[in-house]
């Protein structure tokens, strides 16, 4: 959609590693010209500052904030053998077996992770946290019944809740989700303003022009609040979602002090 759109050919490049650190590095090095953009997400631009003491870019200072695509919550799921049919059902279960209920998460510093030790804190619970590595092996010992709870972002698990192989209580958002709308979010739930998302942006490299970023964020907003683009992702969960200029540099800067705390509450680091 963006190659058409400025007339232009796009090459993806996916650069896995270190939670996506090495694909972000790589752009942030790029020279300042528009033609080399980064997709960064909640972890490259929010997460990972606070989770790696050695990261190989500064997130603010290394990148023009373009435009803000999607964000997805992230869900509290169970297995459907639980007892549990809401989230209070799930803390009242948590209270009477304290320490005995594990979590699982697509691993250490993810958003389902650090969205399970917010709440966890938050709801007086002890529950304790299985990392893995990825949503697919999680998911897989959530219904073999190896762990009892999950939370990961919303499109990672949504498939096996309507397919009734496990049940959703609950998802981080500040509004439900249209892919499950029956479901309530915490916040309704009980815990008034909790609110965490995973979310995808476009970034430039520092110092691009400004007559370049502003022409970018058009175009993006545009595809964005197109129907097409809006439809591809609402049934997988993800909402579209547009923010440009300013307002994403903000919404970045209220991300990072969100989730840094979160970070360093949960006392980790990857080195």
């Amino acid at each position: 959609m963006l190659g058409e759109a400025v007339k232009a050919t796009v090459v993806i490049d996916n650069r896995g590693g270190a939670g996506g650190s090495l694909g972000a590095e790589a752009v942030a090095r790029s020279a300042p010209d528009g033609q080399t953009l980064l997709v960064g997400t909640v972890g490259t631009h929010a997460i990972n500052p606070a989770l790696y003491p050695k990261l190989p870019y500064d997130a603010v200072r290394d990148f023009t904030p373009v435009a803000l695509v999607a964000l997805a919550p992230v869900a509290v799921v169970v297995h459907p053998s639980q007892p549990v049919s809401n989230l209070a059902d799930l803390v009242a279960l948590a209270k009477r077996m304290p320490g005995k209920l594990n979590y699982g998460s697509a691993g250490a510093g993810t958003p389902g992770h650090l969205t399970g030790e917010m709440f966890k804190t938050l709801a007086g619970i002890e529950i304790q946290h299985v990392p893995y590595k990825g949503s697919a092996p999680a998911v897989t010992d959530l219904i073999g019944g190896q762990i009892q709870i999950m939370f990961d972002p919303l499109q990672s698990v949504l498939s096996n809740v309507q397919a009734d192989k496990l049940r959703a209580v609950a998802i981080s958002s500040k509004t439900r989700s249209a892919a499950l709308p029956s479901v309530p979010t915490i916040s309704e739930s009980g815990y008034d303003g909790f609110e965490t998302t995973a979310w995808w942006g476009v970034f430039a490299p520092a110092r691009t022009a400004e007559a370049i970023t502003a022409t970018l964020a058009g175009e993006i907003e545009r595809i964005v609040r197109s129907d097409a683009f809006r439809n591809r992702l609402e049934p997988l969960g993800v909402l579209a979602t547009a923010i440009s200029g300013d307002a994403f540099s903000r919404f970045q800067q209220s991300e990072l002090a969100k989730w840094g705390k979160a970070v360093r509450d949960a006392g980790i680091k990857i080195d």
